[in-house]
């Protein structure tokens, strides 16, 4: 039952992962591609900090259920 439910949680956060990290926008601009100097930074503001920090939560959730699920059987 435990593992079943660490299997599913795993796989959502691994899906929901990915769109996630696929949502968010790249770094290079347009003048990037006619050899002009991309590099810029900038402050992460509204929906891109969101949909960060968002991906930052499904990686540690992802990366914890898959120690759960090697852990736990071990131990029980």
């Amino acid at each position: 039952m435990l593992d079943t439910i660490l299997q599913i949680i795993t796989v959502v956060s691994a899906i929901l992962m990915v769109l996630a990290i696929l949502l968010q926008q790249r770094g290079a601009t347009l003048g990037a591609g006619f050899g002009s100097s991309g590099e810029l930074f900038t402050t992460r503001r509204g929906i891109d900090k969101n949909l960060f920090e968002v991906t930052i939560f499904l990686a540690v959730v992802f990366v914890l259920s898959i120690l759960a699920g090697l852990l736990l059987p071990s131990i029980i």
